[in-house]
């Protein structure tokens, strides 16, 4: 398997969902993985093989440029804007801001769960992230 490949303008939070804004530190492409940088108090990419980037407090529910307003999908349902495997647990991956399934995780990544998707539109987002590093 591979990320998804998310269509942006098919991002959309569902009734459940709870949300945040902010500034984007970079450009931002709704759909992805992005978490809030301590130093900067700005949005940026998650990344499973970045250092200080293996980590996600949301998902972008809109586009944006560096210093941009940005809005997040903090949990809940998300309608993602690709095709999931309904049961299947989707994780950050090794590209910034993507998303995958477990099976895609390699060693040396952090397991960051972002969510399980209920249906082939819809990922429930819970991130867990217990900060194990696979071997």
């Amino acid at each position: 398997m591979a990320d998804l490949v998310i269509t942006a303008a098919s991002v959309v939070a569902g009734t459940n969902s709870t949300r945040d804004v902010g500034t984007a530190g970079a450009t931002i492409t709704a759909g992805q993985a992005i978490y809030l940088d301590a130093a900067t108090n700005k949005w940026l990419l998650s990344d499973n093989n970045g250092t200080g980037t293996r980590q996600v407090h949301g998902i972008a529910l809109n586009g944006a440029s560096l210093n941009q307003p940005i809005s997040i999908h903090k949990s809940g349902d998300i309608t993602i804007g690709a095709t999931l495997v309904a049961g299947t647990d989707y994780w950050l991956s090794g590209t910034a801001g993507g998303l995958c399934p477990r099976a895609d995780l390699a060693t040396g990544m952090d397991a960051v769960q972002v969510g399980i998707a209920k249906s082939t539109t819809v990922l429930a987002v819970d991130v867990q992230d217990p900060g194990v590093t696979l071997a």
